[in-house]
C-alpha cells in the first residue's frame, strides 16, 4: 500500500513539474536576446532582471519586439510605470513595409494609469482604435496598482481573447482579424512634452504558456460584458443576452425598401458578408432607396458596423415612419449621421456641427470622437430606452439626450424636422439605412432589446 501511494506521489509530482515545465520565459533577465526594436527610438534596456524602457522627445511609439510569432498562447508579466505615462503591450502584432511603412500594428493590452483607468482593456494599435475600453461601472476600473508593480495576463486562444489585471477581469473579446504574430512592450510618444522626458517603464517575468490551453484557461466570469467584432455573428454570450442578427450577412430576409413592400431591386448589393449601398451621384434616395428592417422596434441596443468612402453620407435611422413622407428624398426618422466630415459639404451646414458624423443630424452635435478613418470599419452603437437616447462611435459616447421634452422639442423646432408634428416621439418604429448616393457598407448589424 505505501509503495502504491508512493507511485502515485511520484506520478502527481512529475505532472506538476511537468506541467511547470510549459511556461517559457521569454526574457532570460540577462540581456534582450530574442528581442528587437521597431519603430521609434526610446530606448530599452536590462536592469537588475527586469526590461527598461525610457521615453524621449520627438519619437513615435516604441515597441521591443519578440522575433518570435505566437498565434494561441497564454501569457502573464508584471509591469510598472512612471507616473500617468501610458504604455502597453502588444500580441499577435505585425510590421510590414507594405502597411504604413513598417509601423507596428495589431492588439494592444493598453496600461493606462490615468484618471480614465482603461488598464487591461484591448486597443487596435494603428488599426481600429479601441476594441475594448472600460466604461463606467466595470470592475476592472480600480485594478491597477498606481506607480507599483502589476501582474497581467492576457488569454488568446482561437477567437476569444480575454484579459486580467492583478486577478481581476478585465476584457472578454471576441475577434478573429489577425491569428498569429509578435509580443512587443511599448514605450509611448511623448511628442514634445520635456515634462514627460525620462519617464520609465519596467517589465519583468514575462513568460508565455502555449499548450495545454484549454485546461489551463481561468473560468468565464460573465458579469464582464463580451465584445464580438466576429463579423455577422453571435457568440453563445451574445444569444443568452438577448441579442439578434437584423441582417444575416447572406440574404435580404428581414429588411425592405422604405417605400417598397420589397427589397430594392438596384442600388444595394450583398457580396462577402457585407451589405453595401452602391455610388449614384450623392443624391438622396433616388437609386435603390432607404431600405428598413421588417419589423418595429421600442427599447433597444443596436449596433452597426460601417464603413465609408471618401466624400460619403448615409446615416442609420431609429423611430422611423415609412408613411410619413411618400414624396422625394428619405424617410423621416431619428439620425445617426454617417458622414465624411472632412470632405463633405453637409458637415459646414446645420449650426454647430450638428451634422456631422455621429451628430443627431441637424439637431445635436456629437462630443469628441475617435474615428477609425476613411475605408476602415467603424462601430456605431445606438441605445434607446424610453426617451432617452444614446449615440456611441467606436466605444465613445457622442450624444445624449431626452426626448418629448420643452428641450427636445424647441431643437426640432429649429431644425429641418418642424414640419413634421411631434417628430422624434413615437413609441416605436423601424431601424432605417440610409441611401444618400454614395458608397458605404454595412455588417454585423445586432440589437436587442432592453427590458
Amino acid at each position: 500500500m505505501m509503495y502504491r501511494l508512493s507511485v502515485i506521489l511520484v506520478v502527481l509530482a512529475s505532472s506538476t513539474v511537468s506541467a511547470q515545465e510549459q511556461w517559457r520565459e521569454l526574457f532570460n533577465g540577462k540581456d534582450l536576446s530574442g528581442w528587437e526594436q521597431l519603430n521609434g527610438e526610446a530606448p530599452y534596456r536590462v536592469q537588475d532582471g527586469m526590461i527598461v524602457g525610457e521615453t524621449v522627445l520627438r519619437s513615435p511609439n516604441s515597441f521591443l519586439c519578440t522575433v518570435e510569432h505566437f498565434a494561441d498562447f497564454i501569457l502573464e508579466f508584471e509591469t510598472k510605470v512612471e507616473g500617468e505615462m501610458n504604455s502597453g503591450v502588444q500580441f499577435r502584432s505585425h510590421s510590414i513595409p507594405e502597411y504604413r511603412n513598417g509601423r507596428v500594428h495589431g492588439y494592444q493590452l493598453d496600461i493606462d494609469p490615468t484618471d480614465r483607468a482603461w488598464s487591461g482593456g484591448i486597443y487596435d494599435e494603428q488599426r481600429r482604435g479601441w476594441l475594448y475600453p472600460l466604461l463606467e461601472g466595470h470592475k476592472g476600473k480600480n485594478a491597477y496598482r498606481y506607480n507599483e508593480w502589476n501582474k497581467i495576463r492576457i488569454e488568446a486562444i482561437g477567437t476569444s481573447i480575454r484579459t486580467w489585471l492583478n486577478g481581476v477581469p478585465c476584457t472578454r473579446l471576441a475577434d478573429d482579424l489577425t491569428a498569429k504574430g509578435f509580443f512587443a512592450l511599448q514605450v509611448h510618444s511623448i511628442g514634445t512634452d520635456s515634462s514627460r522626458a525620462g519617464l520609465k517603464v519596467y517589465w519583468k517575468n514575462i513568460r508565455v504558456l502555449t499548450t495545454g490551453l484549454r485546461a489551463a484557461r481561468m473560468p468565464d466570469d460573465e458579469s464582464i460584458p463580451e465584445t464580438n467584432f466576429i463579423p455577422n455573428t453571435l457568440t453563445e454570450w451574445e444569444q443568452k443576452d438577448g441579442w439578434k442578427l437584423l441582417w444575416d450577412g447572406k440574404t435580404t430576409a428581414g429588411w425592405k425598401g422604405a417605400k417598397l413592400n420589397h427589397f430594392p431591386e438596384q442600388g444595394w448589393n450583398i457580396a462577402g458578408g457585407v451589405l453595401r449601398v452602391q455610388s449614384s451621384g450623392g443624391g438622396e434616395s433616388r437609386n435603390g432607396g432607404d431600405i428598413i428592417t421588417t419589423e418595429k422596434y421600442r427599447d433597444f441596443e443596436l449596433i452597426v458596423d460601417f464603413k465609408i468612402t471618401e466624400g460619403a453620407n448615409s446615416g442609420i435611422k431609429y423611430f422611423v415612419d415609412p408613411e410619413l413622407n411618400k414624396g422625394e428624398g428619405s424617410s423621416i426618422g431619428c439620425e445617426y449621421q454617417i458622414l465624411d466630415d472632412a470632405k463633405h459639404p453637409d458637415a459646414k451646414l446645420g449650426v454647430d456641427g450638428n451634422r456631422t458624423l455621429g451628430s443627431l443630424y441637424d439637431l445635436i452635435a456629437p462630443r469628441p470622437k475617435r474615428f477609425n478613418g476613411i475605408g476602415q470599419w467603424n462601430r456605431a452603437t445606438i441605445v434607446a430606452k424610453g426617451n432617452h437616447v444614446e449615440h456611441w462611435l467606436n466605444g465613445f459616447k457622442l450624444v445624449e439626450y431626452e426626448r418629448g421634452t420643452q428641450m427636445w422639442r424647441a431643437l426640432v423646432a429649429y431644425s429641418k424636422y418642424r414640419a413634421w408634428q411631434n417628430f422624434g416621439e413615437l413609441t416605436e418604429g423601424h431601424i432605417l439605412l440610409q441611401d444618400h448616393g454614395d458608397e458605404v457598407s454595412f455588417q454585423s448589424i445586432k440589437l436587442r432589446v432592453l427590458r
